[in-house]
């Protein structure tokens, strides 16, 4: 009988144990957002016109364009999941809860729409934010580019070494005359 009570107080101790440890936790994030916005400068209302503007660059761009308009119907949604996205990216606030990277394994997408992405991201990030925040977006931005081409490499069989491309081969792509040879 004494087992059984020692077994309930564990519980009770537990329960209060992460209890308190999700509090603390919490509190902690919520500082660590405010430390960042303080910081930066940025907020909602900047992450939305990002958002925004990157986008309407993105629907209009002949090489990365007609990717996302082969696969999105409804802008709607997606503008939503990445406000989210670069909420959690941006200030650390755990609002988005997808998983990027097996939706974009499956896409012909290779280093030159990787740095396609991070060209408009750049310049619409340098046009509509304070330079601090601009910085602060564009460097978690390269870092999630490099992820997810090593992944989308990884994806098609390619087991990228440090500072190497992936240049996938795609049916109906051919090399640009002008473009100038990869390393």
């Amino acid at each position: 009988m004494a087992f059984v009570g020692f077994q309930d107080y564990v519980r009770r101790m537990e329960s209060r144990f992460h209890l308190a440890r999700s509090t603390d936790a919490a509190t902690r994030r919520q500082a660590a957002v405010e430390h960042i916005r303080r910081e930066t400068g940025i907020d909602e209302a900047m992450i939305d016109a990002l958002v925004e503007g990157f986008y309407a660059r993105v629907r209009e761009d002949g090489l990365i364009g007609p990717i996302f308009a082969a696969r999105i119907k409804d802008w709607g949604p997606h503008l939503a999941q990445m406000k989210l996205f670069w909420s959690s990216v941006a200030l650390s606030t755990g609002v988005y809860q997808g998983r990027p990277m097996p939706k974009h394994l499956p896409l012909p997408i290779d280093a030159r729409h990787f740095d396609r992405w991070l060209e408009i991201f750049e310049a619409t990030t340098r046009d509509l934010c304070p330079p601090l925040a601009a910085d602060h977006f564009i460097e978690r931005a390269r870092r999630i580019a490099e992820s997810l081409e090593l992944g989308v490499a990884n994806a098609n069989g390619v087991l990228l070494g440090k500072g190497e491309r992936y240049c996938g081969v795609f049916e109906g792509w051919a090399p640009d005359a002008e473009e100038p040879a990869g390393p």
